[in-house]
Order: structure tokens, then sequence, then C-alpha cells
């Protein structure tokens, strides 16, 4: 009996360690704050005097314990630039949050669910007009679940396939809503689409000291234009420079069906037509940065 009690004691005591080098967490991300300022006096070229500022939150927490991973990633970015005798206005504003559970299949392959929320802080405004508003918080903001498989060879590079995805466009702003902003239907707050999504996430060491994160979104609407794909391509690269000083840039494309945008003629001032189109930001910036990573094991 003694023998017994002693081999079911070391079964649970080496069942426990294995246990708990088995569950894995891995953390890190990077903050950095970018100022810049142009201060002009008798400057015979031209210009004008400018203040701007732009800060940056990446952050992931990734979980591994047997076959079940999950992965979730935070990116928030805001800026503000101040030119000459006008008002502060927005340059940066995102608020991005992705969270995938799996459960391994086979080899590298996994079963998931993913959900992602994309939205802004602050009101957007058609500059120089800045009385009427064209976005704001949860206007629009865009809810993703899908479920589908997740190709992982290896910690740094993800392919998400899901046939089966629901999206969902909130307007929540009367204004915007009545005015049929962001693809609802005029006076609704929410448009529903269902569809295919695609997502591919990279997120490497180049260097010692540069580091690389892009995601790619691609979703397609099977209710209506399912060839006209959705596109969310964006980018971060970071430089360190030293401990706390570092070079960031930052980039993102976004082909949007059912966002309206204006073109103008080659005056700038002339509307030649509205609909949809490729857009692109791109905020390069050096400043203060704190970068961090780590693993867990429980």
């Amino acid at each position: 009996m003694k023998k017994l009690l002693l081999s079911l004691t070391l079964i649970i005591i080496t069942a426990g360690a294995f246990a708990q080098q088995d569950t894995v967490w891995r953390r890190g991300g990077l903050i950095a704050i970018n100022f810049t300022q142009v201060s002009l006096t008798n400057w015979a070229a031209g210009g004008q005097n400018s203040i701007s500022g732009n800060g940056i939150i990446n952050y992931f927490a990734n979980y591994k314990r047997g076959k079940n991973v999950w992965d979730n990633n935070l990116d928030l970015g805001y800026g503000m630039l101040i030119q000459g005798s006008d008002k502060a206005r927005k340059s940066d504003d995102k608020i991005d949050f992705s969270s995938k559970y799996g459960r391994e299949a086979f080899s590298h392959w996994y079963y998931s669910a993913l959900f992602n929320f994309r939205s802004q802080f602050t009101p957007g405004y058609n500059y120089p007009n800045d009385s009427t508003v064209i976005s704001n918080f949860l206007a629009p903001a865009y809810i993703t679940f899908a479920l589908g498989m997740d190709y992982k060879p290896n910690p740094h590079f993800s392919l998400f396939i899901s046939p089966a995805a629901v999206r969902w466009t909130i307007v929540n702003d009367k204004d915007l809503s009545n005015a049929g902003a962001f693809g609802v239907d005029s006076g609704e707050v929410v448009e529903t689409e269902a569809g295919a999504l695609l997502k591919a996430s990279l997120n490497v060491d180049l260097a010692k000291n540069i580091n690389l994160s892009s995601t790619v979104d691609l979703f397609s609407n099977y209710l209506k234009d399912p060839q006209n794909i959705d596109v969310n391509w964006q980018l971060l690269l970071s430089v360190k420079i030293s401990k706390y000083f570092s070079a960031s840039l930052s980039t993102q494309l976004i082909y949007d069906d059912n966002t309206t945008l204006t073109f103008y003629k080659s005056d700038n001032t002339t509307v030649d037509h509205t609909g949809p189109g490729v857009q692109f930001k791109e905020v390069l910036g050096i400043g203060f940065s704190y970068k961090f990573a780590g693993v867990s094991v429980k």
C-alpha cells in the first residue's frame, strides 16, 4: 500500500511538473512617443511653425498549453498636429484588438475561432472644415467573428483561413447613420455581412534591434458583390537606436467597397467624383520608446 501511495504521489508530482512546463505565456510589445517641433523666424524660404506628436502602443500576449493556443494582440495609435495658427488636428487614431483561439488538428494546423474589433478614439473632420464630423468613436466600428483553420509553422507567422465569417459595421452616430455612412442603410446603426476571411500575421526580428510586425486582412461579402475584396494591411517597423530611443514607421492601407471617398481634380478644390478607393496612412517618428518581451511558464 505504501509503495502504491508513493507511486501515485510521484505520478501526480510528475504530471503537475509537466503541466507547468507545458503552459507558456509569451508577452511583449512596444510603447513609442514621438514629438516634432518647427519654429521659424524671418525665414526667407518660407514655411509654418508646427508642433506634432504621436503615440503607439503595440502589445501581444500569446498562450500555449498542450494542443491549445490563444493569441491576443492590441494595437493603439493616436497623434495630433498644430500648424501655424490653425487649431489642433488629428493625424492618427486607431484601436485594433484581435483574439484568436485554436486547438491543434494536425501538424501546424489548428481549428480556430477569431474575434476582432476596430474603431477610433475621437471624432474626425473633413479639414479644413472642422465643424462637420465624418467619423467618431464607434462610427465606424467593425466587429468580426470567424471560424476556420489556422496555419502556424512557427511562433512568428500565422495564416488564418475562414469560409464562415461574420462582420458587423457599427455607425453609432445619428447624423452619420442617417447619411448611410460606411455602408449602413440610412437610419440604421448596424450593417451585417457574412463572408470569407483570410488573415495573415507576421512578427519577426529582422536584426538585433529591428522588428517587423504586419497583418493583412482580406474579406469577401457573400451577400453583396463578393468579387469586391475588402483589404486592411497594417505594418509596423521599429528600429531601436538606444535603450529608450527608437525610430518607428507605421503604415496602413485600406480598401473598403462600402466607404465612399471624395476625389478632387488637380486644383484640389473641385470635386471630380465620389466612390470607394484606396486609403493609405503613414506615420514616421523618432522619439522615446520602450520595447518589452517575456516568457512565463506555469
